[in-house]
């Protein structure tokens, strides 16, 4: 999706950097130029502290994905993912199994969710961080109980994964 669009802002990186925390966040630019998180609406002045920019380079931002309309389609169709419960796993007694793998290599959620089910394990949810907005991205799922920890290097032999965590 980037390449699509980074020419957009090349030549201002505070913009840049505002297009990707909408994405980064699942905003979205709405028809009259406002900017949502689902139905509420988030002001300039709090997105702007948040990304590190002055509320200008939000408004800027948004007149520029608003006169492209290619631009509007995409960031006026993006919506939050849901809630991630990683943190909140413990609490919940979910199991956690944390996956950093070289980004593009394919088959990586299919081949840890088949381990996963082969333990009779129902899985919560999966979040796959995506490689142009992270540095080290990773497939994090939540099991309805916790994976057992001699399961780490079944996930290791997947091709591609080179960090596993499980917890």
């Amino acid at each position: 999706m980037w390449d699509r669009i980074k020419h957009k802002f090349d030549k201002f990186p505070a913009r840049m950097g505002v297009a990707r925390k909408i994405v980064e966040l699942g905003l979205r630019v709405g028809e009259n130029g406002k900017i949502y998180c689902g139905n509420v609406e988030i002001s300039d002045v709090a997105l702007a502290r948040g990304t590190g920019v002055d509320r200008r380079s939000i408004r800027s931002t948004v007149e520029v994905i608003m006169d492209d309309p290619e631009l509007a389609s995409i960031f006026g169709n993006i919506f939050p993912a849901g809630a991630l419960l990683k943190n909140v796993a413990s609490d919940l007694r979910f199991g956690v199994v944390e996956i950093e793998a070289q980004a593009g290599t394919p088959g990586i959620l299919a081949k840890a969710t088949q381990l996963i089910s082969q333990e009779n394990i129902s899985i919560r949810q999966a979040h796959a961080g995506d490689p142009e907005l992270e540095e080290n991205p990773k497939l994090t799922i939540i099991t309805e109980k916790p994976v057992k920890g001699e399961m780490i290097q079944e996930f290791l032999d997947i091709p591609g994964v080179k960090r596993v965590s499980i917890y």
